[in-house]
């Protein structure tokens, strides 16, 4: 009994000592995929591009771009390469404990059959039942001979299941090792790479630097543009709250302030905003296919070291003619037309949530509509240079949130 309690004992540890690994390292495997689609996209997107005439500044976005997909894909194999180590290492733990069970199981169950093999005569068999002092006696013998036979087969049973698990444990040693070699291989060619496009980058760098004045103001030219939209996204955002707010008074039985910066929920909105929320890291992108020019936060001026600008929402490099797509069901808050250019913002609410489509050439949904996740909003306005650009944000409330951690894979 206290073999059997053991042999269960190890088999759990093993499974919890083996699942998780496997489910971080495909995991990781995902995470791995989407860089590599986001890789492929810039290519065939840079490829399509070339014969366009693009400034120093477009090149030198796009070189880091190329080298922060590259960075996250050599952190991505780096994890794999860690954990495909411990998975090794594991394994061979539990392929030494194995196969010193097995030995142990092996020459218990040699000495059975060797002592089997001596009294294999039935007669001695019987005189030993007929020999007892009493029936209680000889009852006890006949159980005891079959618990005797019981208990060789289990053993020879255990023998086999241990020696397939030696097996399986001996496979998967060595996938893992081949594994390993091609997640090697992988991290060592991806550097190779970077360090080219770290090259090109500072010779890129060096020539911003040589035209320090035309490209400032080139630079301070998005800059305004880019607080005008966030102005902008601010206040009708603050303008939608407050009329919804009016709105829902009667359903909710609660009366907002004209000053307060969030919508007052009805509970339909709450079950919409607590879905959202169920969903962050799990969202599609908002385009079918494409990668991530400028991501959420703080980024280094190109011109002046030490000198920051903040993005408040992600900018998503992708076909011309594509379409922007709702990361999520809702229903279409606001068609914005952007001051001063002929094109158009989408927003649509999720509960207290609102995800923002920004830099669209034309629009396919009205106000008020319902939409469904992933359904097609507008095409993305294509530029002089060739590249269209969808500006992605996400708030909640007029609170400005990180699409990086809501986007599954971005």
């Amino acid at each position: 009994m206290n073999r059997y309690i053991l042999v269960l004992s190890f088999l759990f540890c093993s499974l919890l000592a083996f699942a998780q690994p496997s489910s971080k390292q495909q995991k990781l495997e995902e995470q791995k995929a989407q860089i590599q689609k986001e890789i492929a996209a810039f290519r065939t997107l840079l490829s399509d591009e070339k014969k366009k005439e693009k400034s120093v500044l477009s090149q030198l976005a796009e070189q880091k771009a190329r080298i922060r997909l590259s960075e996250k894909l050599i952190s991505t194999t780096a994890k794999q390469k860690r954990l495909l180590e411990d998975d090794i290492y594991l394994t061979q733990l539990e392929i030494n404990k194995l196969n010193r069970e097995l030995k142990v199981l092996k020459d218990d169950y040699s000495k059975m059959i060797v002592k089997s093999y001596k009294s294999r005569n039935d007669k001695s068999r019987v005189m030993f039942v007929l020999s007892s002092q009493n029936f209680l006696q000889a009852y006890k013998r006949i159980q005891y001979m079959k618990q005797y036979a019981s208990y060789r087969k289990m053993q020879g049973d255990e023998i086999v299941e241990k020696q397939e698990k030696l097996n399986v444990a001996k496979t998967r040693l060595e996938k893992n090792k081949v594994e390993k070699e091609k997640v090697l291989e992988e991290n060592k060619k991806e550097k190779e790479l970077l360090e080219g496009q770290k090259k090109e980058q500072e010779k890129l760098a060096k020539e911003v630097q040589k035209n320090k004045k035309k490209y400032t103001a080139e630079i301070d030219k998005k800059q305004k543009a880019a607080k005008e939209i966030d102005r902008q996204i601010k206040k009708l955002i603050a303008e939608e709250i407050a009329k919804a707010n009016k709105k829902n008074e009667a359903k909710t039985g609660v009366k907002a302030s004209s000053s307060t910066s969030k919508f007052i929920l009805t509970p339909e909105g709450k079950i919409v905003s607590d879905n959202f929320k169920a969903n962050k890291g799990k969202l599609p992108w908002p385009v079918i296919e494409g990668y991530v020019q400028q991501g959420y936060g703080n980024y280094q001026d190109p011109v002046y070291k030490g000198v920051t600008h903040m993005n408040t929402g992600v900018e998503i490099a992708t076909k011309p003619g594509a379409n922007a797509r709702a990361v999520f069901g809702g229903e279409v808050l606001r068609v914005q037309l952007i001051k001063g250019s002929n094109k158009k913002a989408v927003y649509i609410q999720h509960g207290d949530f609102i995800s923002i489509y920004h830099n669209l050439e034309t629009v396919l949904v009205k106000e008020g509509q319902k939409v469904d996740i992933k359904d097609s909003l507008g095409r993305v306005f294509v530029d002089s240079s060739g590249k269209a650009i969808l500006k992605f944000y996400l708030t909640q409330n007029t609170t400005t949130l990180d699409p990086g951690t809501w986007i599954n894979g971005m």
